[in-house]
């Protein structure tokens, strides 16, 4: 009998338990906008306590977040530490959602289970890795217990801003020097290990006219007018971008779209506005700074072709892309050493054309992988639309698969380790 084997057997024997955590998880609404999160970390931090894990809470001022656009926010860290020295190895996961919206054939915020799976907003994306990494180190911690030795600190940080890009998030606790991990594991799904993904510059365009009487045009200067040619050479970009290929598995090419729009003052009146919200992925094989630039040229040389009209252009979001560091690679071979032993499948390391907040993690120099409970794409969880849902065996696989790999990272301080049996 083996180490993996015990935790197995000890995750197996918790699985019900796990599954009612992850519909405590569920129940409590994270919906951004509002962005209210403080009360679900609340609800988490009570549910690790039942666990048997001190938990430190660290809110975000508010001052911090009315300029961010939230209400509230409470970061959670656990510190389980496993003998002297040895590397922190931080697993995160983040229990924010998008709004569940029409269509949705079961209640959004029940955690009905059907056939084996759990319905519920965010029970996929991500908060059932909040309960994927729980459990891992809860067995961990209990096959410490029975005299197995590892080395090191494994660290859960639960956090609820990554839908508005993780500033409030990872990004405070690294900053602030909360957390100093050597290695990370954010949330993602099962059937791959994601090692890259795709940054993201969003931006604001005003397109400032004048107005002036419906029957008398010539009076006004037509925001909508000037901004039909910046939307047409926006498109046209966007399909040029098509051509330019990634070199990253799993990543096609950079895309851009325009998701909001508004504008106007009355049928009748000369649209003195137009306000434009563009979405621009970046792959990792690009620069933020000159997509930028570029942009801002490309919209401000269209709006110049028409008199009396004036453009303002402001950042909204800057998500670098993610890029593998140096030690990701061992990450990388115990997930995919267990992923195979415990799902029967190979598991690829491959970029996505997504954004996360773990790419937070890399840039302050923590090699990191996307690891966690879910199907083999997002379309099969319905993430983000209505029905999400999670098959509850990815979510008892998923776990076994974490803590086999953080156990490889801390039992290779020591060397080979003896196995035990829990009870």
């Amino acid at each position: 009998m083996d180490p993996y084997d015990t935790l197995g057997r000890w995750i197996d024997a918790h699985h019900r338990e796990q599954v009612e955590f992850l519909r405590q998880i569920v129940r409590v609404p994270t919906d951004m906008p509002p962005g209210d999160n403080a009360p679900a970390a609340e609800t988490a931090a009570a549910l690790l306590t039942s666990l048997g894990f001190t938990v430190e809470r660290h809110p975000v001022p508010s001052e911090f977040l009315r300029s961010y656009g939230m209400q509230s926010v409470t970061n959670l860290i656990v510190r389980e530490r496993f003998g002297d020295g040895g590397p922190t190895i931080a697993l995160n996961a983040h229990g924010d959602v998008v709004p569940p919206g029409d269509g949705w054939t079961k209640p959004p915020y029940d955690g009905v289970t059907e056939n084996g799976r759990m319905y519920a907003r965010g029970v996929a994306v991500s908060k059932s890795d909040i309960a994927t990494y729980a459990y891992a180190l809860a067995a961990l911690r209990a096959l410490a217990s029975v005299g197995v030795p590892f080395r090191g600190c494994v660290e859960l940080h639960f956090t609820y801003d990554e839908e508005f890009g993780g500033l409030a998030g990872p990004q405070f606790l690294l900053e602030r020097k909360l957390t100093r991990p050597d290695f990370a594991v954010a949330a993602s799904f099962s059937y791959a290990v994601v090692t890259a993904h795709n940054g993201c510059l969003q931006l604001e365009v005003t397109i400032h006219g004048k107005s002036g009487h419906g029957a008398m045009p010539e009076t006004g200067r037509d925001a909508f007018r000037a901004g039909t040619a910046v939307l047409k050479a926006i498109y046209a970009e966007a399909d040029a971008l098509k051509a330019t290929k990634s070199s990253v598995a799993g990543i096609d090419h950079p895309t851009m779209i325009v998701g909001l729009m508004n504008g106007g003052i009355n049928t009748n009146v000369v649209p003195d506005r137009l306000t434009l919200k563009l979405d621009r992925r970046m792959t990792p094989e690009e620069d933020p700074a000159e997509v930028e630039a570029h942009l801002h040229g490309l919209i401000a040389q269209t709006a110049t072709r028409f008199d009396g009209i004036r453009v303002d252009i402001k950042r909204l979001l800057l998500a670098k892309a993610l890029h593998p560091l140096p030690g990701h690679e061992r990450l990388v071979a115990a997930i995919q050493r267990h992923g195979y032993r415990v799902f029967g499948v190979e598991i690829p390391a491959v970029g996505v054309p997504l954004y996360s907040d773990a790419r937070l993690y890399g840039e302050h120099g923590v090699p990191i992988v996307l690891y966690g409970a879910g199907p083999r794409t997002i379309a099969e969880s319905n993430a983000k639309r209505p029905d999400e849902n999670l098959q509850l065996e990815d979510l008892r696989r998923a776990t076994h698969v974490v803590a086999c790999t953080v156990h490889d990272l801390l039992a290779d301080q020591l060397g080979s380790t003896e196995p035990a049996r829990l009870k």
